[in-house]
């Protein structure tokens, strides 16, 4: 009876769960040296072959983060140094930056094709969030509710700020509201948790 959208929220939080449970495994030495050399064998035999997004899957990992390792490995040997985190973000999001074609390739097919990590996902989620903020905003104008938007108080100079102030407090089912924060997200115990620790409580305190 879910919507896939909502499917799809709760499915990517359970993946990334999963996937800070076992970061540590895939980012010791030994591990970030067989990845690679498997991934040099591999573009080696076949460098047309989805090589490290097929090692990913293989090894139970998000493809953009073994991108990553791979890329940072790459650098480390070209380089003789560790690799800025700004460069392998600008890398990650366009692969084309990379000086070497077979792994630029290596590193697009894995960016495509991850559902939970990486810079596409990172826009889809930006950009969702952005049209849930929209979608309240006309919300609140249809309703003809007084608000001070984040943009707003943010131009006042306030470091926390939730999406909207209501200028003048409404009841809903009965309790008292004075702010409103949206999350296009799936609203499970963890991440309402993280959210009140990291924003809610700052703005229950403030507002």
């Amino acid at each position: 009876s879910q919507s896939q959208s909502t499917l799809l929220s709760i499915f990517s939080q359970e993946y990334q769960k999963q996937i800070k449970r076992t970061h540590a495994k895939h980012h010791t030495a030994e591990a970030i040296e067989t990845y690679y050399q498997r991934y040099l064998n591999g573009v080696m035999k076949n460098a047309a072959a989805p090589v490290l997004l097929e090692l990913a899957n293989e090894v139970d990992f998000a493809p953009s983060l073994m991108a990553r390792i791979v890329l940072e490995r790459f650098l480390q040997e070209k380089e003789q140094a560790l690799p800025s985190k700004t460069l392998i973000n600008s890398m990650l999001r366009d692969p084309s930056q990379i000086p070497d074609g077979v792994l630029a390739n290596q590193v697009y097919q894995c960016t495509v094709n991850d559902c939970c990590y990486g810079p596409l996902v990172d826009c889809i989620k930006h950009a969702i969030g952005h049209e849930h903020e929209v979608l309240l905003r006309e919300m609140l104008l249809e309703k003809n509710l007084s608000f001070i938007a984040e943009d707003q108080l943010r131009a006042k100079g306030y470091d926390k700020t939730p999406d909207f102030i209501l200028e003048v407090p409404v009841a809903v089912e009965g309790h008292i509201i004075h702010w409103i924060e949206s999350k296009a997200s799936f609203g499970d115990e963890s991440s309402h948790q993280a959210y009140l620790q990291d924003q809610f409580w700052s703005y229950w305190n403030r507002y």
